[in-house]
């Protein structure tokens, strides 16, 4: 054993500095994901991928594919994988130019095109130009990316995440291009999608559904549970090179003591029941990591339950926590239509009617507002989307009696008034009776 090993092995820190480390350590490791050598589970995909993208970089061959899966089934890991791999080659890092689009950010096809053109560092080229229309804009922007020799183009990669979203522009002009230019080998260029939609091909028009290569590369989350628990073991163990080796042993004892417990199997589980994202298991691990500190300096079942509460927490059902009394009765009323119409559409007459009976039957302790007042209130509610107008209704109506949906169920409903502060009697009462 060398001397500096020697030297690190027996460095004793103290329980602050132990702890710093231990967080600096963990927190890097899930907040920066590092690629994995090769993606587990995904080398057929990985090899099919890479040759693709081979042929368009190295031979200038033109090609459309999409990768479909759910989201954490790897997509986006896939590619850098595939390109980590193919830029390892000199001449293609050299030549290949990437163009990353996203259909949640470039919206429509301006946008893009926008995108496009600094990607690709063609803004000093375009100038002032005005084009007749996209696809002369679309080819005026390959055409400068040939070489000095004009013999050739250099090859480029779009990648359009979200790819789904790319079908709703207007005319598909984007996608129409792209694909036709990959067709037609105008130019050597790869188009690459990624989406979870595995209906994906039934939005193009038929335009752009006969300019596309209808190649396609599926991923699924196809992790066993056990993989799932080996991983947490794994993410929250410290390494062997720790600078305190005795807290470093007594810290992965403890883990794999702590990964054999029944409570947390069942946080676990459930969580793997619900998401087998990676992603969100890393957010519950974050969330136990922050809870170490130097009065609890180590993770104790308590943490995972703690954490899988936080995870788990009702955003919409805590919004009620802030609502006005009034805003609160108009909530309830509109629960107490839901079960007597069985969740059919209501609208803010029928509201108001429900909360008038309740005054007048029921309540002491609820001031009688005056319309606008409550109209006010109403109104609100849809702002903060606890409410939505129900949609396919053609003709104009008064704002009284445009058909409004509810987007609570009756549990968040019934959670958020117990966790009401100060919420007076006769309203509880009024939420729990059978009849409004």
């Amino acid at each position: 054993m060398s001397s500096a090993k020697r030297k690190g092995k027996d460095t004793s820190l103290s329980v602050g500095e132990c702890i710093s480390q231990t967080q600096t350590i963990l927190r890097k490791r899930l907040c920066h994901q590092q690629l994995p050598e090769h993606p587990e589970g995904l080398e057929s995909q990985h090899k099919h991928l890479l040759e693709l993208l081979r042929r368009t970089a190295v031979h200038g061959e033109s090609n459309s594919v999409l990768i479909v899966g759910p989201r954490g089934a790897g997509k986006t890991m896939l590619l850098k994988c595939v390109l980590r791999e193919l830029l390892e080659n000199e001449e293609v890092k050299k030549n290949l130019l990437q163009v990353q689009l996203n259909g949640l950010l470039q919206t429509d096809d301006r946008i893009a095109l926008k995108e496009i053109t600094r990607q690709l560092n063609l803004e000093n080229v375009v100038g002032d130009k005005v084009f007749g229309s996209f696809a002369e804009n679309l080819g005026f922007l390959l055409e400068a990316l040939k070489k000095g020799d004009r013999s050739s183009s250099r090859p480029v990669l779009f990648v359009l995440d979200e790819f789904d979203l790319f079908a709703h522009h207007k005319n598909q002009t984007l996608l129409y291009n792209l694909l036709d230019v990959s067709q037609s080998a105008q130019a050597p260029i790869a188009v690459l999608g990624l989406t979870c939609r595995l209906d994906v091909l039934e939005l193009f028009e038929k335009r752009v559904k006969s300019r596309f290569s209808h190649r396609q590369i599926h991923l699924l989350n196809g992790h066993t549970f056990g993989q799932y628990r080996s991983r947490v073991q794994c993410l929250l163990s410290l390494p062997q090179d720790f600078p305190d080796a005795r807290f470093c042993q007594e810290w992965n004892a403890s883990l794999k003591t702590l990964c054999e417990d029944k409570s947390i199997y069942d946080v676990l589980h459930r969580h793997y029941n619900s998401s087998k994202d990676y992603r969100s298991l890393h957010m519950l691990l974050m969330l136990i990591v922050s809870r170490v500190s130097v009065a609890n300096p180590s993770i104790k079942p308590a943490d995972f339950q703690e954490a899988s509460r936080l995870c788990s927490y009702d955003a919409t059902g805590n919004i009620l926590h802030g609502l006005s009394i009034l805003e609160l009765c108009l909530i309830i009323a509109m629960k107490h239509l839901n079960d007597i119409y069985d969740g059919e559409p209501f609208n803010f007459q029928m509201v108001h009617n429900e909360f008038k009976k309740f005054l007048q039957r029921k309540s002491h302790s609820v001031h009688n507002f005056d319309q606008p007042v409550v109209m006010k209130a109403f109104e609100h509610l849809q702002q903060l989307e606890l409410i939505r107008a129900v949609d396919g209704s053609t003709v104009k109506i008064q704002t009284e009696y445009q058909l409004m949906k509810m987007m609570l169920d009756h549990s968040q409903v019934m959670d958020a008034l117990q966790k009401y502060p100060q919420c007076p009697t006769d309203v509880q009462q009024w939420a729990t009776s059978a009849f409004g």
